[in-house]
């Protein structure tokens, strides 16, 4: 007979632990690209100081490239010194290559904006390229103004990344992200083949969406054959489907044997494009949840889909529903329309309330808003925890808000990370912890709690719910 020794033993039961937590989410391999790694490389950062500081430490030590996409850089002193840190780097190391995607709508948005900010590091050999939806064309773009025009669609995705390590988050480039709007942001560290896949990724959108030259103009890639305004429509729509298709495609075709502790699974929607599978795969994954299972789900703005409401009702799981208290959201005091927004999503998850309760499944699924003095609430994601487990084994992280503009009509990513690392896992379980504990149960009766939405904000749902 053959003994095994200590370690070898030790080592056995810990792939056989991994392959039996493995095996209720295999069905990912068929979905998306897979990433093998140990749970000590993967970090969770804590908070928007945190995330501000790792960014200036990652630009300053960058060595052979920096890909950044998000939906904007703001123009506040600390964007402002991340676009110097930048600069300065280029200048330093003029072999290092910055690439830069952003939205066309959000960037250009007032007199100074990121493109002006970025236009330096152009001039540098910087690449900026700007995401315009193929929605926004004709008339309509004639006359939505800047404020407005983001609503049929936008660049949506957050990727951070420096030389083999990356930071996917929620969280845009501007200064109340670096300070008071909490958020979610994961580094992985030292993982080229995800650095490689996510460069390209964002290289692949970049193809397709507008170059930002030095005089402040646009122009196509010299590669790229459809305008997506003064193109036809369903060309534009299907060659860059077709390219990101492809494009994701290869990588879900390179799998190679699981022997780490973590595997990671990056989805992507673009709905406007006709491709993604976030949505479906976190559908699946909420509506198999089984009964104790607990799963924690935040979003920035609550409207769940028809889909997702579905699906959070047909499961098993226990579910506690994190979202913003109307005085932790963004546009709360907006001018206008927008400053109805908070009480929009109050309406929402007013109407998703009575539906559960109608149904009698008010105790399994918990609404619950965050508030913080002087902060506002923007984090956005899931955690699956089992019935026999203390701790997450899954999250997922990323840009998508799961509401009806992030599923249909932006471009989004999300990492969904599979774990049996325990420091892994309790740093993911101290996450949710923190985030809840800023939170308090959604009121059940809005009259009582002197939150009932004005009249003219219910028409506008009525008629416009999909937008949010």
């Amino acid at each position: 007979m053959r003994l095994c020794t200590a370690a070898a033993c030790a080592t056995s039961r810990g792939l056989n632990t991994w392959r039996r937590s493995l095996e209720k989410f295999e069905w990912l391999d068929k979905e998306a690209p897979r990433f093998s790694l140990s749970g000590s490389q993967v970090r969770v950062l804590r908070s928007p100081a945190e995330f501000y500081e790792t960014l200036i430490e990652r630009c300053q030590g960058a060595v052979h490239r920096v890909t950044l996409a998000s939906l904007y850089l703001g123009t506040g002193p600390l964007a402002t010194q991340l676009a110097s840190t930048l600069d300065s780097r280029l200048t330093e190391l003029p072999t290092l290559r910055l690439r830069v995607l952003l939205d066309f709508s959000r960037a250009s948005r007032g007199e100074v904006n990121s493109r002006t900010l970025l236009l330096p590091l152009t001039a540098k050999g910087g690449k900026v390229a700007l995401y315009h939806s193929p929605e926004l064309r004709g008339i309509v773009r004639k006359l939505l103004p800047q404020r407005w025009n983001e609503v049929v669609g936008l660049q949506h995705m957050k990727i951070y990344l420096f030389d083999n390590s990356v930071i996917v988050s929620g969280a845009n480039l501007s200064d109340d992200y670096f300070t008071n709007r909490q958020d979610r942001y994961v580094l992985i560290n030292d993982c080229p083949a995800l650095s490689d896949f996510l460069d390209g990724l964002a290289s692949t959108v970049a193809d397709f969406s507008l170059q930002l030259t030095n005089d402040n103009n646009t122009v196509l890639d010299a590669n790229w054959k459809f305008h997506p305004f003064q193109s036809s429509k369903a060309k534009f729509v299907s060659a860059a489907g077709n390219h990101v298709s492809q494009y994701y495609q290869q990588w879900v075709n390179r799998k190679s044997e699981t022997t780490d502790d973590t595997v990671i699974y990056p989805l992507i929607e673009m709905r406007q494009l006709g491709v993604g599978n976030d949505s479906r795969v976190t559908q699946r994954l909420i509506a198999s949840a089984p009964a104790g299972a607990a799963i924690t789900l935040s979003t920035g703005y609550f409207n769940l889909t028809d889909d997702y409401s579905k699906c959070v009702i047909d499961s098993g799981a226990e579910f506690d529903v994190l979202m913003a208290h109307p005085s932790a959201n963004g546009f709360l005091g907006a001018r206008g329309a927008a400053g109805g927004i908070p009480h929009a999503y109050t309406l929402l998850a007013h109407r998703f309330q009575r539906k559960l309760a109608s149904l009698g499944h008010q105790m399994r699924v918990r609404l619950r808003e965050y508030q913080r003095q002087g902060w506002t609430y923007h984090a956005k994601g899931l955690w699956y925890q089992n019935s026999l487990e203390e701790q997450p084994e899954l999250t997922l992280v990323g840009s998508p808000n799961f509401g009806e503009r992030s599923t249909v009509r932006d471009l989004e990513l999300q990492l969904a990370v599979v774990t049996t690392h325990k420091g892994l896992r309790s740093q993911l379980a101290e996450e949710v912890h923190d985030l809840k504990k800023g939170t308090s149960l959604f009121p059940e009766d809005l009259n009582t709690a002197q939150r009932s939405p004005p009249l003219w904000v219910r028409l506008v749902v009525f008629l416009c719910k999909k937008f949010f």
